[in-house]
């Protein structure tokens, strides 16, 4: 049996969803789209095992939104595979006026319902009585009382599941023929359809439905203007009418106290949280915590990764015999599996911090504060968070986009979020700021240097806004860009929760976005370690001339001669070859070949100049990197080749350019095409140009 979980935002279903299944779950997307299609394995206590879906939040089945799109779809085409035998429609106790509308319209399509009632305790805190034998009765469905929360009556749920008819038996809300009897006639027997609520939904929105052809999509708008429809008029009639039903089965079947909302606890905390005031202040010290956080707390982990690859590595070095297969497994499989599995810490971080925001409520008010001033630039209030995370990482960031309802919104956001200048530009830019900026105070207080970086983190910043605008210009969408948004209570999170969600998010990270990056990696080792044969074989042979061998001790010959291989390798090649277009920024055939490697992450720069400066430390001790690189030479012109005008321009190169595989791998994946990720290339490839071009003739 195929069970769909249907219900509004913030009606608890994904934690019903997690109750039901627990780990037994599956994540990917339904056909042809990017939104999410979570399945999860259940059994019932007649041993039977059931699948369950849980289908994105809707407020009704008219979507304003792709993901709402997905439940009419799956709802109303009996040859979709998500197709529900019965649908368990989720509601919040505390709020069943406006919940049941939905309710309603889904049992209207005469698949059997089960109707759960979550939230009871809430429901029982606020004094709300409800009869559950009398609305039952009333809608003709079992009505099942739970808290998914704390895991009340699920058991009960899964019985009610075991015992659902294999027929709908469930109460018309209206007579849904009155609507528009003669077109729902006709479009039953020429789309060949059972249900009159389907038809009417079919009139109203076939030009949505991907499972009607071009000529039945065209032939329902034929029939609607021979029936002169009108559909605002046809769907204000039908809210009217599930209105009224559902006011009086309420009227029957639950009794409640009048609510001053404003005197709840959860009014009397949004009058700090949502104030136009400090409603802001609560938002950047919450901010403040998040960015530590990421920071401070996956430092130790992440390091645990890399001493744990670098460990792996030092074993396969003593075990595996030297020769193209050890170094493959170790600098090409190996090397891009650490690059890979270091973004877990800031990733778990990240989502475990949104799965608390969302689980106690306050993301929705994050998004209501911030809507108004992201709209002016094309984004959206929920925009903001994948935007604050960017500092972080942009990999989880644009995972986090997945929220924005707005195929728009959530484009653009994915489009501008490596704009903000994440961790891995962090030893980029402190390398270079130390090779050309003082480290001075001025006024006594503020430090030249830390200005500096301020300024890096702050263009970025702007630059992701400014593009954003841009875009929003340029983006056409057929959908209207609502933003409708509920404000639920505050609550405690549920650890299971969040920590499911972090589970979640790391394992689809490391399965769908890891195989592409190592992928990449290999390549970017193949081309770094190979070159033509006979370039390497004359460099191999004069590192074992006597000239050599004489004056240099074997650490120094090791470090020298890689260094001439690497320009001498496919990828040395290249940079010479791309050093013409890249002189007008400053740029010699060396940072050119950083540029390169530093496509497989940012940081990889510091290593790359490490190598080619034949530098015998650690890649994480600068210090000898700086002083060859503050004595070196550009070969044509004799002068230095880091001055405050080329370290500046490689700095905006670096805040604009797209210099990171993993960011391109999960655009590919969130978008399921590769028309984004090449944009988004090339735009930033374009910008990171200019921008520096700019910055060196300027300040030269």
């Amino acid at each position: 049996m195929r069970v769909a979980l249907v219900g509004n935002p913030n009606t608890g279903k994904s934690t019903l969803f997690n109750s039901l299944t627990g780990l037994n779950q599956k994540i990917g997307n339904f056909p042809g789209i990017t939104v999410d299609k979570k399945t999860g394995a259940s059994k019932l206590p007649d041993g039977k095992q059931i699948e369950v879906i849980d289908l994105p939040g809707c407020y009704s089945l008219y979507p304003k939104s792709k993901d709402e799109a997905i439940v009419l779809e799956v709802l109303t085409n009996p040859k979709n595979p998500s197709h529900p035998d019965l649908i368990v429609v989720v509601v919040d106790a505390t709020n069943l006026k406006r919940n049941l509308l939905l309710f309603t319209q889904v049992a209207d399509l005469k698949i059997p319902v089960i109707l759960a009632l979550n939230m009871i305790d809430a429901a029982r805190k606020e004094k709300i009585l409800i009869d559950v034998d009398k609305m039952s009765q009333r809608l003709g469905v079992q009505v099942v009382p739970i808290s998914a929360r704390k895991n009340e009556n699920i058991v009960l749920l899964k019985q009610a599941i075991a015992d659902a008819p294999a027929i709908a038996l469930q109460t018309e809300s209206f007579e849904v023929s009155t609507i528009a009897p003669a077109l729902i006639s006709q479009i039953k027997h020429d789309v060949r359809i059972k249900q009159d609520y389907v038809a009417l939904l079919l009139a109203h929105q076939h030009e949505i439905l991907d499972y009607l052809t071009a000529d039945e999509s065209n032939h329902i708008e034929s029939l609607e203007a021979a029936n002169a429809f009108q559909p605002q008029h046809a769907q204000t009639r039908e809210t009217i009418a599930r209105y009224d039903f559902i006011s009086t089965v309420l009227q029957e079947s639950v009794k409640q106290p009048p609510k001053d909302v404003s005197q709840t606890p959860t009014g009397k905390i949004d009058r700090i949280l949502t104030h136009r005031v400090w409603g802001f202040v609560s938002f950047f010290a919450i901010l403040l915590l998040i960015f530590q956080a990421i920071f401070a707390w996956a430092e130790y982990p992440m390091g645990l990764i890399e001493n744990f690859f670098a460990w792996l590595d030092s074993i396969g070095r003593q075990y595996i015999p030297e020769g193209v297969l050890a170094d493959l497994l170790l600098d090409g499989i190996l090397a891009g599996l650490g690059g890979v599995l270091v973004f877990i810490p800031q990733i778990a971080i990240l989502f475990g911090f949104i799965a608390i925001l969302e689980d106690t409520g306050y993301m929705a008010r994050i998004t209501f504060l911030m809507d108004k001033i992201m709209r002016k630039v094309g984004l959206n209030g929920k925009s903001v968070v994948p935007m604050i995370g960017g500092l972080a990482c942009a990999v989880p960031s644009i995972m986090a986009a997945r929220n924005i309802e707005s195929w728009k919104d959530r484009m653009i956001t994915i489009m501008v979020t490596p704009l903000i200048s994440c961790a891995a530009r962090l030893p980029v830019y402190t390398l270079l700021i130390s090779l050309v900026v003082p480290n001075e105070k001025i006024w006594g207080f503020f430090n030249l240097q830390g200005l500096a970086l301020m300024g890096m983190y702050l263009i970025g910043t702007v630059g992701a806004i400014a593009v954003a605008w841009a875009m929003k210009k340029i983006i056409k969408a057929r959908e209207k860009s609502y933003f409708i948004l509920e404000l639920p209570v505050y609550r405690t999170p549920r650890w299971k929760n969040v920590f499911l969600t972090m589970y979640e998010k790391v394992k689809t990270f490391v399965l769908q976005v890891g195989k592409v990056i190592i992928a990449m990696s290999i390549v970017l080792w193949v081309l770094a370690t190979y070159g033509p044969p006979g370039r390497m074989d004359a460099v191999e042979q004069k590192y074992q001339t006597a000239d050599y061998v004489d004056n240099y001790s074997e650490e120094e010959l090791t470090f020298m001669e890689s260094a001439e291989k690497l320009e001498n390798s496919y990828v040395g090649i290249l940079g010479k070859a791309i050093e013409p277009a890249i002189r007008p920024l400053g740029f010699d055939w060396k940072i050119g070949i950083a540029l390169i490697t530093s496509f497989a992450a940012r940081e990889v720069f510091v290593g790359t100049m490490a190598t080619i400066y034949s530098v015998e430390e650690p890649e994480d001790d600068t210090s000898t990197i700086r002083e060859k690189m503050l004595n070196a030479k550009d070969s044509i012109t004799g002068q230095p080749v880091y001055t405050v005008a080329s370290a500046f321009s490689l700095m905006i190169f670096y805040a604009f350019a797209m210099q990171c595989i993993s960011t391109i791998a999960v655009v590919y994946r969130e978008t399921k095409s590769w028309k984004w990720p090449v944009i988004q290339l090339t735009y930033m490839t374009a910008l990171a140009y200019f921008s520096s071009l700019l910055v060196f003739q300027l300040f030269k």
